[in-house]
């Protein structure tokens, strides 16, 4: 009994004159920054301090597209206004926990004392905290009660709080900020958190039953159902609500045994996970929701169809080309949590874009020059590269055009041959294909047909600056000023490479004329597929987006007869199609320095049509010369070539393999010493430094000649 009379004689003396507490020093509430005049925060600091549980990733517009549970200790909602709460909530509450609320100043002395006299006789003492005193409770967590409850000190400090709470807020504040911290049912912490957990709904739509469930929790948020339910009824009852008892008890019980929402993996998923940090609260993304969703369908879709060819994952991105904001992230539309936007995988076909751009640029290749799809060996410091085409057959002599849209194999090799394997390196890490980090020895020719290993983002990206003219920027998932793009291409050979890739007869040889990457609007696409059917590949860019997909097996395994047109590119289409669905996309103009003439071949290994040339490099005749009638030439080491001794080969078993072209009746001479009949590819131990090779003819005389260096480490 004497500690319910101190509790209460210290309350009557508390209040009148806000006396000071022993020696308890000054009452910290909240953690957010006090005005000095009272020592307290504002509602608008509580509000600024206050952190939800989970972040919100929203789209460009705004939209809620994901959240990320950040704070695992408690599940609270985004800050709710009073004008967001239910009336009805307002009033079960005030009911039940201070029915003088509207009418004291933060001290209920009247219910104090009668909480006083009643627990005289109860073996359970009972409270008669305020809402204001239970809110300066929540704000400073030293007014938290012990295990033994609270001590007469932390009582005084909570009523003086109280006191000081009421002379700077308003009731509307007090309220406010109570429903918003009040914990309600395990960690369900504020009306925005146990509004959603237990009825699934906004605080604005709670009932009158839901509002007297809730508040029945209040006083005891971990109480048995049946408990909570007694006192929800005896509520409704005093609230003079026209529901019966049993119906009360079926609400309650349905709202306890409510499941949390499941909070599986999804494609944006990984967006909120990048962008989502505690403190953020919402985060808005460059994401569009309605390209999000349809993006996401579209590519389970494709997955649910080739599910019987062993095609389980997929990947996809949408960049917007002229600011390169992301407008879809689609991580993985099958059962993995591995980001396929992120992860690395094998380019395939899809950087012959970039080889060809880069013979046209440095003037080496026309897109009517003929490239001989026969079979070839090329000499590496591995041994021999044997390239093959994807149908296994060879179709001869084909134009450049041709060979880069229909995807031929062994003419792109030998256009990496002519362009330079250290210059392609270079070029595709200047456009940001940073994952080829070994030395362009190590990838060796089969670079041209994507042996590296590259992420959707940056192919996606690299297709970007081709749909860009050649000028090169970095991508984003948030908005930011506009970025000043780099040239890291010419322009006059994009515009020819973009004309080959939207070019439906020239990728007729492989694909045919009626397939998924014939679009009824202009648009430049590639596929691909890597070794072993592990990657397929579908990127591409109308004159505002650029779309990349890829389809395949994060386990690693192969897919079953599985090709760019019938895997990836299905999705590619769908997605272009949305994104032009009432907007057409127009194909570029011809920059200026490029011209376009007319071109027959002899023999007529292509028919006649319009060519496209930068300027100088013009020709309305392209011929073809048997092999009987060419001119020597030393292929392998091309002139002024640098070679590096591998020193994990030994000495003895290291070979440089030099290779001619028209070598018959011909031989070897290297550094002035005859070698063999260069009919054949002569396999030479490399000495470092410099050298001179030479095809010679049957009186001694030079007809070719490639000089050279070799870079020894040992």
């Amino acid at each position: 009994m004497p500690r319910y009379i101190a509790v209460l004689l210290a309350a009557c003396l508390a209040v009148p004159a806000l006396a000071v507490p022993p020696a308890s020093g000054p009452v910290p509430v909240a953690s957010a920054p006090r005005t000095a005049a009272a020592g307290l925060p504002t509602l608008a600091e509580v509000r600024a301090g206050y952190q939800p549980s989970d972040a919100v990733l929203l789209d460009r517009a705004g939209q809620p597209l994901r959240a990320l549970r950040l704070d695992l200790t408690a599940q609270r909602a985004a800050w709710t206004a009073f004008d967001d709460i239910s009336p009805a909530l307002v009033t079960a509450i005030i009911t039940a926990e201070d029915q003088n609320f509207m009418t004291h100043s933060g001290v209920d002395l009247l219910a104090m004392g009668k909480a006083a006299w009643e627990n005289l006789f109860r073996s359970r003492p009972r409270g008669a905290s305020t809402i204001t005193m239970q809110l300066a409770s929540q704000l400073d967590p030293a007014l938290q009660p012990g295990a033994g409850g609270r001590t007469l000190g932390q009582k005084w400090n909570q009523m003086k709080a109280a006191r000081e709470i009421e002379d700077t807020w308003s009731k509307r504040d007090v309220l406010e900020a109570y429903l918003n911290l009040v914990p309600f049912r395990g960690e369900l912490r504020g009306i925005g958190a146990g509004s959603r957990g237990l009825f699934g709904k906004a605080p604005s739509g709670l009932d009158k039953t839901e509002s007297a469930i809730l508040a029945a929790l209040v006083r005891s948020p971990s109480a048995p159902p049946k408990l909570v339910a007694r006192r929800a009824c005896a509520l409704a009852q005093e609230l003079k609500l026209t529901v019966a008892c049993a119906a009360v008890t079926w609400e309650t019980e349905k709202a306890l045994s409510r499941p949390s929402e499941p909070r599986s993996f999804s494609a944006s998923g990984a967006v909120a996970r990048q962008l989502l940090k505690p403190g953020k609260g919402a985060v808005r993304s460059t994401l569009d929701a309605g390209m999000q969703r349809f993006a996401e369908e579209a590519l389970r879709r494709q997955l649910s169809m080739l599910g019987e060819r062993n095609v389980n994952d997929g990947a996809l991105v949408v960049l917007d080309n002229a600011s390169g904001e992301i407008l879809a992230w689609v991580a993985n539309a099958g059962n993995s949590d591995v980001d396929g936007v992120t992860a690395l995988r094998q380019a395939g076909s899809t950087l012959k874009p970039f080889l060809y751009e880069l013979a046209f640029e440095r003037r080496v290749l026309t897109a009517a020059s003929i490239l001989n799809d026969a079979p070839i060996e090329v000499a590496t410091v591995g041994g021999m590269y044997v390239p093959q085409n994807y149908e296994k057959d060879f179709k001869g002599p084909v134009s450049a055009r041709t060979s880069l849209a229909s995807s031929l194999n062994i003419p792109a090799v030998r256009t990496l041959m002519l362009a330079g394997l250290d210059r392609f390196h270079e070029r595709l890490r200047t456009l940001g294909i940073r994952t080829l980090t070994e030395a362009p020895d190590y990838y060796g020719y089969s670079l041209a047909l994507g042996s590296g290993e590259i992420t959707l983002l940056d192919l996606a990206n690299a297709y970007r600056a081709l749909a860009n003219h050649g000028l090169y920027g970095t991508s984003t998932l948030v908005a930011r000023p506009t970025e000043k793009p780099q040239r890291v291409m010419d322009e006059k050979a994009v515009f020819i490479v973009s004309d080959i890739l939207s070019d439906r007869a020239a990728r007729s040889l492989t694909f045919g004329l009626r397939n998924e990457l014939a679009t009824g609007y202009w648009a430049a696409v590639k596929t691909g597929t890597s070794k072993d059917m592990r990657d397929n590949w579908a990127v591409g860019y109308s004159d505002r987006y650029t779309v990349c997909v890829w389809v395949g097996n994060f386990n690693g395994r192969p897919m079953w007869d599985v090709s760019g047109v019938t895997g990836a590119a299905p999705v590619w289409r769908d997605v272009m199609d949305y994104l032009h669905r009432s907007q057409p996309s127009l194909a570029p103009r011809a920059p200026q320095g490029v011209t376009g003439i007319g071109v027959a071949f002899e023999p007529a290994v292509e028919p006649p049509r319009n060519e496209w040339f930068i300027a100088g490099t013009e020709m309305a005749r392209v011929a073809v010369v048997p092999l009987h009638e060419r001119a020597p030439r030393i292929v392998y080491p091309a002139p002024h070539a640098i070679l590096a001794a591998d020193p994990d080969i030994p000495d003895n078993r290291e070979r440089v393999f030099f290779h001619a072209e028209a070598g018959q009746g011909l031989r070897w001479q290297l550094d002035g010493a005859i070698l063999a009949e260069a009919e054949d590819d002569y396999r030479w131990q490399p000495i470092p430094g410099k050298h001179t090779l030479q095809l010679i003819d049957s009186t001694g005389h030079p007809v070719a000649q490639s000089d050279f260096t070799v870079r020894g480490t040992r």
